[in-house]
């Protein structure tokens, strides 16, 4: 017998180095299963509990990989079921493959089972790239721009092939009229910038006494760099939230995030500003930057196309990021006055002392803050992180002092929840030599999270450190928007909507013969990370924290903690106390000799 296209499909991928696909089975990929059979499942199938998962798993791997992500889907249903994940990646310009399956050619058009305009629904999600398969000789050239492409563009891209074209025979593409043969592998290209834009950058760059740096993923082999940029400045630099791992929190220069969950240092910094640097980043709230006309900006981007957005850059230098930075450097002159700098440093420092300080508040009973900061000084150095969307991402943004080689990553820009543990997972596939930790909601472990641990139950004796640990805020509560109706809509909790069913997730780690750690106490929390990062297989912790502490953005103006006061004296008025420490911050933000705290 000879190859099948699904035969060749698989072989492809493997000349790609594609070494696992994410994905469920169905009838409508049938063709495809038996032939990874055939190849002795090479790429490895990795088996997700739900095509949602699939996909998430797929960015995870792409995100901490830098390598192309894959998954695969039946027809109809399992097709629909990817594209959460895949908006996911879109969003966030992580390059990830999607295979689908159709129904056979004969029924298309004819409203038969399963049968969904898969082109029209892909359409948008992978805009850069989706194609159906109708015939054998499309491959390999298909599976070769979709992977291209989705490396090139940092975007999703989908193939679709109809059940019954995986079976054909394969005929390869002639040396013929409208035959479109094709080759493997793809150099990437160094952008350089334009000589005279970098002149024109340094020039403003140094004609500014009070430079601010926003650095993000595009950044992030750039720590050297970005280090001597700011020191030569006498700089700080703000990280956008999916640009967290990009510079070592440790950094004394170092602000940590911006924006709606980001850091009173990052936040003067922006007002305080009179020249803004900001590199691979396309961070959207434009009203935590500068000023319209209180600094100077410049913008180095590798895309063209995204390039200029957000605010009223004077300059928009395109180039990779690093080759444009090292361009730059010879020519910034070294700042002598360094109070500037000062300020900055000290403002990080008091930063870290109200984050201790927060974090070892007691609670009611267990303090979230306390589950991060004791993570926090516990993190191996070759940590991934992944945190979910809710309060966890408030925590992990503004609590966790990343540092060295570890990564962090999250649904940074559709802030969907449930990608926290898959995310864990696909890190694991990328790096199975390091610890991988997933920060996650009791909502979002509800929602996806507790089926995928049976996805870890079934796969970790594979990886080389066996380290997989779930955290899980256990406050039967969807907490972040609890308080957002709170904070912005000024009304009290509505139970009927935000209060969850209590599960022992622990209990349900133990019962698929992971490790489940029960934790309700503040002083317990440290010894349970210990144990955790210690365990000679995956682990849960179940933390019972307090949905009384409010995530209350430190930048929130006086008249946000007042509305948000006024719904919890209005509607649970138990509550009042929880904001003391959010109102404490607020004063010392504005006056931080105070030591009154009436």
């Amino acid at each position: 017998m000879g190859q099948t296209v699904a035969d060749v499909l698989l072989a492809r991928l493997r000349e790609w180095d594609v070494r696992q696909v994410f994905g469920y089975p169905g009838d409508g990929i049938n063709g495809l299963l038996a032939a990874w059979g055939r190849a002795d499942n090479a790429p490895q199938f990795v088996q997700a509990r739900h095509e949602e998962m699939a996909a998430f798993e797929a960015t995870g791997y792409a995100k901490f990989s830098g390598r192309v992500g894959v998954c695969v889907a039946t027809s109809g249903p399992g097709a629909i079921h990817l594209l959460n994940g895949l908006y996911d990646a879109k969003l966030d310009h992580v390059p990830v493959v999607a295979i689908v399956g159709q129904t056979e050619r004969s029924a298309m058009g004819g409203s038969y089972q399963q049968e969904v305009d898969l082109l029209s629904l892909f359409k948008d999600v992978c805009s850069d790239y989706v194609q159906m398969c109708t015939v054998s000789q499309q491959l390999p050239n298909l599976i070769d721009r979709a992977i291209r492409i989705a490396l090139a563009e940092r975007a999703p891209t989908c193939l679709i092939f109809p059940s019954d074209v995986l079976e054909l025979a394969y005929e390869p593409p002639a040396h013929a009229f409208k035959q479109v043969p094709s080759s493997l592998g793809v150099e990437p290209p160094t952008v350089a910038p334009d000589p005279a834009a970098v002149k024109a950058a340094a020039e403003i760059l140094n004609a500014g006494s009070k430079v601010a740096l926003l650095v993000g993923q595009g950044a992030r082999v750039c720590v050297e760099e970005l280090t001597e940029v700011c020191d030569l400045l006498g700089a700080g630099a703000a990280k956008a939230l999916l640009g967290k791992d990009v510079l070592p929190d440790d950094l004394p220069f170092v602000t940590g995030s911006i924006g709606l969950l980001g850091t009173i240092p990052s936040y003067r910094l922006m007002t305080g500003c009179d020249t803004l640097l900001t590199v691979g980043s396309n961070f959207p709230y434009t009203q935590f930057l500068p000023e319209f006309g209180q600094a100077r900006a410049i913008q180095i981007d590798r895309s063209g196309k995204l390039i200029g957005m957000r605010y009223p850059y004077e300059l928009n230098l395109v180039g990779d990021a690093r080759t444009t930075l090292r361009a730059l450097i010879p020519l910034l002159s070294r700042k002598d006055d360094r109070s500037w700098r000062e300020s900055i440093e000290s403002d990080v420092a008091r930063w870290w002392e109200t984050v201790e300080r927060r974090a070892l508040t007691g609670a009611d009973p267990v303090n979230p803050l306390r589950i991060f900061h004791e993570l926090s000084e516990r993190l191996p150095d070759d940590a991934i992180l992944a945190a979910d969307s809710g309060s966890a991402a408030n925590w992990y943004a503004q609590q966790l002092r990343l540092r060295g080689r570890m990564r962090g990553s999250l649904s940074g820009t559709l802030a969907t929840m449930g990608p926290g543990v898959p995310y864990a997972i696909g890190a694991k596939w990328a790096h199975p030599e390091r610890p991988a930790i997933a920060l996650v909601g009791d909502g979002a472990m509800q929602m996806n999270g507790m089926a995928e641990l049976i996805t870890i139950a079934r796969y970790w004796r594979q990886w080389s450190d066996p380290r997989l640990v779930v955290a899980v805020l256990h406050n039967n509560d969807l907490n972040q928007v609890t308080w957002e109706m709170r904070a912005m809509e000024g009304a009290p909790k509505f139970v009927e909507s935000q209060t969850l069913p209590d599960v022992d997730y622990a209990a349900f780690a133990r019962s698929v013969g992971l490790v489940g750690v029960n934790v309700d106490d503040d002083d317990l929390v440290g010894g349970a990370w210990d144990e955790a990062l210690a365990a000679d297989r995956p682990a849960v912790l179940d933390v019972r924290c307090d949905p009384n502490v409010a995530p209350i953005p430190p930048h929130a103006t006086f008249e946000q903690v007042k509305a948000l006061a006024s719904a919890i004296v209005h509607g649970d008025e138990d509550r009042w106390g929880v904001v003391k420490e959010g109102v404490k911050q607020k004063v010392q933000q504005y006056l931080p000799g105070s030591k009154d705290e009436s």
